[in-house]
């Protein structure tokens, strides 16, 4: 009995060991089967479920010039030559018909079972020279209309460097939005939702790169444009010494939110030693904006800019404009300085050192900055008026001046030449800058005792002030001096009352910012027209 279980049990053990045998061999048939299969099938395979994929997904025609498929290894595919189109030309300003979507390379991996299971997945897609046209919103933005089909490849990431994103316009004076974009990582966070995206963008002028992570998505195929995009930014370590006229190290970081053809920007900037050329002084400047890009003709408009320089404070509303003629934009901005101090602004935008006045300010200006490659000083353009209160000069004698004028003025002439209080100042005026030079068209100077109405122009560089225009005082030409020369000049004190003023003559300050020259102006007849020649 013992001997018959132990043979029944030896022919279980043989039957169990046969069945193995049997289904590893069949495994192993089976195995050689799919790799017998993916070597003569896979490529064929692999290159019609790209093109499904990628046409379900964009709506669109797709082109590949080259498939390259390996199962040394699994399955290692690379192609070059992806196309997508749309229905339109989306980009009027390159030759040729424009697609959607181009990339010059692509590769992958995954296992060879892969091939068997729909939808095919691929843990990581590598990607380079991708280009993302996004159409005009003129057109009409649909792909070929094609057929719902189910994705054929599902991708967990993305990887790709030297990517492109442009949105076009058809506006003729415009060209498309570009954005240049060193690297790019995206990953799928579910079916139906937006890509989690990390860059690095190229940034042209100020030369730097920005780093920016968020969400792109859902993809919208009838009207790209109005795909999702939000996130945040950082930049810094720019060098703004590449826009010619400017310097410093700026660095800013912010968060945006909307679609590819409208995003709207908060942010803010910080540069510690900002400086113009024509000055040459490091202040610092620090900014917080409010911006919408506009896709759809690439203009950045700004609601608002806060600025604070130094101890003073601005406001700005305009737009970056971009000009087709002169690769660049043109900046145009309202400006309103309601809480300043005059020293800071002319510290910033004046070589004369120590700035010529100290007190407070407030400005309103037009702003023009037109692209191009020349110093900014002479790019920019300003048209406005100010007002400047409790104001003091810096330079010793042209306060002494300003002392002695005000006591003359109040009919002290006998104080003017001791060591009288500084006095306070009030000027206001229209001004235009254009070049370099500031030119006044009115220029209003009051003292107590003096009105003094000028009209002239004065240069950034502070080698040229030339003025010319009438004071008039309270007191009577014969009560500005003493003396002799007060006797004398009593008889004609009636030929310079004009108007209610005790004296009103006609004076000029001209020379330069070491040496400027006070004194009267009998010579200069035509003062209004010498002003309005400077406007």
């Amino acid at each position: 009995m013992r001997d018959m279980g132990r043979e029944d049990s030896g022919k279980h053990k043989r039957s169990r060991i046969q069945w193995v045998a049997v289904g590893v061999l069949a495994f192993f048939a089976f195995a050689t089967a799919v790799i017998a299969f993916a070597i003569h099938h896979a490529e064929p395979i692999l290159h019609a479920r790209i093109i499904e994929t990628l046409s379900t997904r964009f709506q669109g025609r797709v082109e590949l010039t080259g498939l390259h498929v390996s199962v040394a290894h699994g399955l290692q595919v690379s192609g070059e030559g992806l196309k997508i189109f749309g229905r339109n030309d989306l980009n009027i300003h390159q030759p040729g018909v424009q697609p959607l979507i181009t990339v010059d390379e692509f590769r992958f991996s995954a296992g060879m079972f892969n091939l068997l299971h729909t939808p095919m997945r691929v843990h990581r897609l590598y990607l380079k020279g991708l280009e993302l046209n996004i159409p005009p919103r003129e057109q009409s933005a649909e792909g070929i209309s094609l057929k719902k089909r189910k994705i054929k490849i599902y991708v967990d990431e993305f990887v790709c460097e030297q990517a492109r994103l442009v949105i076009n316009t058809l506006k003729p004076d415009k060209l498309p939005l570009e954005f240049v974009i060193a690297n790019l990582g995206m990953k799928e966070i579910g079916p139906g939702q937006p890509l989690r995206f990390i860059a690095t963008l190229v940034n042209p002028k100020p030369v730097g790169h920005i780093q920016s992570s968020g969400l792109f998505g859902p993809w919208q195929a009838d009207d790209p444009r109005s795909t999702p995009v939000r996130g945040k930014y950082s930049f810094s370590n720019a060098d703004l010494s590449t826009l010619k006229g400017i310097g410093g190290i700026l660095s800013s970081a912010g968060d945006y939110d909307g679609t590819l053809g409208n995003i709207v920007v908060d942010g803010k900037t910080e540069t510690p030693d900002f400086r113009i050329a024509i000055s040459g002084r490091p202040v610092p400047l620090s900014t917080e904006f409010h911006a919408i890009v506009d896709g759809t003709s690439g203009d950045t408009y700004l609601e608002p800019v806060k600025a604070t320089i130094l101890h003073s404070s601005l406001v700005a509303r305009g737009s970056v404009l971009r000009v087709k003629e002169s690769k660049g934009h043109r900046i145009v901005l309202d400006v309103a300085v309601d809480h300043a101090r005059i020293e800071d602004l002319l510290e910033l935008g004046v070589r004369t050192d120590p700035p010529v006045m100290t007190g407070a300010a407030e400005l309103k200006t037009k702003l023009d900055l037109s692209p191009g490659d020349a110093d900014v000083s002479n790019r920019l353009r300003l048209i406005g008026d100010f007002q400047i209160s409790g104001a003091y000069f810096t330079n010793d004698k042209v306060q002494s001046k300003v002392d002695a004028l005000s006591m003359r003025g109040q009919g002290r002439p006998e104080e003017a030449k001791g060591d009288v209080p500084d006095v306070q100042s009030e000027m206001a005026g229209a001004f235009r800058l254009k070049n370099g030079m500031l030119s006044f068209s009115r220029l209003h100077f009051q003292i107590p005792g003096t009105k003094v109405d000028l009209t002239g122009k004065y240069s950034l560089d502070g080698n040229q002030f030339d003025f010319h225009g009438k004071a008039r005082m309270n007191a009577k030409l014969s009560h500005l001096v003493t003396g002799w020369k007060s006797v004398l000049l009593k008889p004609v004190d009636p030929f310079f009352s004009k108007d209610g003023a005790g004296t009103e003559i006609p004076v000029k300050v001209t020379g330069t910012k070491s040496e400027p020259h006070f004194g009267l102006d009998f010579r200069h007849k035509d003062v209004k027209a010498s002003g309005n020649s400077n406007n």
